[in-house]
């Protein structure tokens, strides 16, 4: 499998069959540009038809996991239907193409995590967080409806009131109260977020692969019948964004200033 044609992604072999990948922005904290977020959402398809590969672990290069969706990208597509009808569909590919994927996911999550990073994070099967990260899903607080993963996944994880509260305001958490919450998988001292996702991947890789791949089929059957939720939410938050709040939320987080909602 060549994976040459990702240019903000890294791939490293381990053993047993674990695919190491690494996202590779770290000048802005591992933020989606159209590019990277791009890959993203395709690199799972060859995940699956990897033959190589048991297990795919991902994490982020420097300090952050992913500061989500580039701020540039995010002004570009204000107000432009065009660019929001195709993140439409590469939104839908990324959630779906790691619920589909047949290998099991694990995230390394070493530190900051919002919007697009961190649907990855969280639509991982296993979750290993720095205990001191910091997660969230502030669509609301740039002006957009909480679509990525957000509905699909998060009354799931950690309960309809805890989802309801982090998403409609916008709140961050850290790792250790995401674990206390069911949010995440683990909480371990940062230093050892990628030490555990290895070892855990490890231990899928050498485990029985047909047991464990089924075990996530038959899981992820909670999640695509959450697909018609999923598909509602991506289509407002792509709403909003050609609506006059993401334009102002965009520009006063541009100027590092209070927005001014209508």
């Amino acid at each position: 499998m060549d994976y040459g044609g990702y240019d903000h992604l890294l791939f490293e072999r381990r053993e047993n069959g674990v695919l190491l990948i690494t996202m590779n922005r770290p000048e802005v904290y591992n933020a989606a540009d159209e590019a990277m977020h791009g890959q993203l959402a395709r690199v799972w398809t060859q995940v699956h038809g990897d033959d190589q590969t048991r297990v795919a672990v991902i994490t982020g290069a420097g300090r952050a996991f992913s500061a989500g969706g580039d701020l540039a990208m995010v002004q570009r597509m204000a107000g432009d239907h065009e660019r929001t009808a195709h993140m439409l569909g590469e939104m839908s590919d990324l959630v779906y193409n790691m619920i589909n994927c047949a290998k099991p996911i694990v995230s390394a999550i070493n530190g900051v995590a919002v919007g697009a990073g961190l649907v990855v994070a969280l639509l991982a099967d296993i979750s290993v967080c720095a205990a001191d990260a910091r997660l969230g899903d502030g669509h609301v607080r740039l002006g957009a409806a909480a679509g990525d993963h957000a509905a699909i996944i998060w009354p799931l994880l950690c309960g309809m009131a805890k989802a309801r509260y982090y998403l409609m305001t916008g709140e961050m958490l850290d790792g250790a109260e995401a674990e206390r919450i069911g949010l995440v998988s683990k909480a371990v001292p940062r230093e050892r977020v990628l030490p555990e996702a290895l070892a855990i991947a490890r231990s899928l890789a050498t485990g029985p692969q047909l047991a464990i791949r089924l075990t996530k089929r038959a899981l992820n059957s909670w999640l695509r019948a959450a697909g018609p939720i999923f598909d509602a939410s991506a289509a407002y938050e792509m709403l909003t964004f050609m609506g006059p709040d993401l334009a102002e939320g965009a520009a006063a987080l541009r100027d590092r200033r209070p927005p001014r909602f209508a």
